[in-house]
C-alpha cells in the first residue's frame, strides 16, 4: 500500500467514525434519554484522559510542560472552554433537538463562518471561490431548513439555532489554537482541551448524576463514542496528514456528514428526503470549492478535529 492510499484510508476512517459517533449520540438521546450535558462531560473527561495518557507514554510523561508558560496556559484555557467545550455541546444539543444528520450538515457551514472572519480580519473582498462557497452554503441551508417549501421551516427552531451556533463554535475551534498546535503536539493540546472542557462542565452535569436508561446497548454506544468516535477518529485524522495534503484531508472529511446521513437512515430510520440530500450536497460542496482555492498546503496545518 503506497503512502497516498494509506493517507486516504486513514482520513476516510476518521470521517466515517465521526459520522458514526453522531448517530450513536442520537440513539442515546432519543432512545435512552441521555442528556447532552452528561454525554459531553463524560466524553470530554474520558477522551481527554486517554489522549493525555497516550501522549505521556510516547513522550516520557512531559505532558505538564505546556502549563509552564503563562501565554500558553491562557491560550489552552480559552481553547478548552470556548473552543472544545462549546463545539461539543452545541453539536450534541443540535442532535438532541433534531437528528445527527441535520446537526452534522449544519455544522459544515463552518467554512463560511471562517470566510467571513478572514474577510473582516484581513480587510479584503471575498474571492470568486469564496463567494461561490457562500452561495452554495446559503442555498443548501435554505433547502435543508425548508425542505423545498419556502413558506415554512421544516426543522425545529432549536435544531436550527444549535446547529448554526455549532458552526460558529467549530470555526473558533479551528482558528484559535493555531499558535498552540505550532508549538506543541496535537494530541497534547487536544487532550488537555478536552479535560479542561470536561472539568468546567462538571458543576453543570456531574458524571455521577446520570439520568436515562442504562443497559448493554447504551454502554456499547457510549464506548463507541469515546474510543472509536473520538480517540481513534482523531488519531486517524492526524495520521492522514502525514501522507496526504491538508486540502485532500479536508475534502475526504466531507464523508462525515454523508456517512451520518446514511447511517441515520439505515440504523435509526430518520426521514431524510431528496430535497434534504440536495441541500446537504450544496453545503458539503463548499469544502471542495474552497479546497480548489487552496491547492498549495501550508507548511504547518491545523489538525484539529471538530467532533
Amino acid at each position: 500500500m503506497n503512502s497516498w492510499t494509506k493517507g486516504v484510508l486513514l482520513a476516510a476512517s476518521g470521517a466515517l467514525l465521526w459520522g458514526g459517533s453522531g448517530v450513536a449520540a442520537q440513539y442515546l438521546f432519543h432512545n435512552k434519554l441521555f442528556t447532552p450535558e452528561w454525554l459531553v462531560v463524560i466524553r470530554l473527561l474520558s477522551s481527554g484522559l486517554i489522549l493525555l495518557c497516550i501522549d505521556a507514554y510516547h513522550h516520557f510523561g512531559d505532558i505538564f510542560l505546556i502549563w509552564k508558560d503563562s501565554h500558553d496556559r491562557k491560550q489552552l484555557l480559552i481553547f478548552g472552554i470556548i473552543g472544545m467545550l462549546s463545539v461539543q455541546y452545541t453539536y450534541f444539543a443540535a442532535i438532541s433537538y433534531g437528528n445527527a444528520a441535520t446537526a452534522t450538515v449544519l455544522q459544515y457551514l463552518m467554512p463560511i463562518v471562517i470566510i467571513g472572519y478572514m474577510v473582516l480580519h484581513n480587510h479584503h473582498l471575498p474571492s470568486l471561490h469564496e463567494l461561490t462557497a457562500v452561495a452554495f452554503a446559503m442555498l443548501g441551508t435554505l433547502l435543508l431548513v425548508t425542505k423545498g417549501d419556502f413558506h415554512t421551516i421544516a426543522i425545529s427552531p432549536q435544531t436550527l439555532f444549535w446547529g448554526i451556533l455549532s458552526a460558529f463554535c467549530a470555526a473558533f475551534y479551528t482558528i484559535q489554537p493555531k499558535y498552540l498546535l505550532i508549538h506543541w503536539r496535537s494530541p497534547l493540546v487536544i487532550g488537555w482541551a478536552m479535560l479542561i472542557g470536561g472539568i468546567v462542565m462538571i458543576p453543570v452535569s456531574p458524571p455521577w448524576a446520570f439520568t436515562g436508561i442504562w443497559d448493554m446497548s447504551a454502554c456499547l454506544s457510549l464506548l463507541f463514542i469515546i474510543f472509536f468516535g473520538t480517540v481513534f477518529a482523531f488519531w486517524s485524522y492526524l495520521e492522514s496528514i502525514k501522507y496526504i495534503k491538508p486540502t485532500e484531508t479536508s475534502a475526504i472529511a466531507s464523508l462525515e456528514p454523508l456517512s451520518t446521513v446514511f447511517l441515520s437512515i439505515v440504523l435509526l430510520h430518520v426521514s431524510f428526503g431528496f430535497i434534504d440530500m440536495i441541500g446537504s450536497l450544496f453545503i458539503i460542496s463548499t469544502v471542495f470549492v474552497l479546497s480548489k482555492k487552496n491547492k498549495k498546503p501550508s507548511k504547518k496545518s491545523n489538525p484539529t478535529a471538530t467532533k
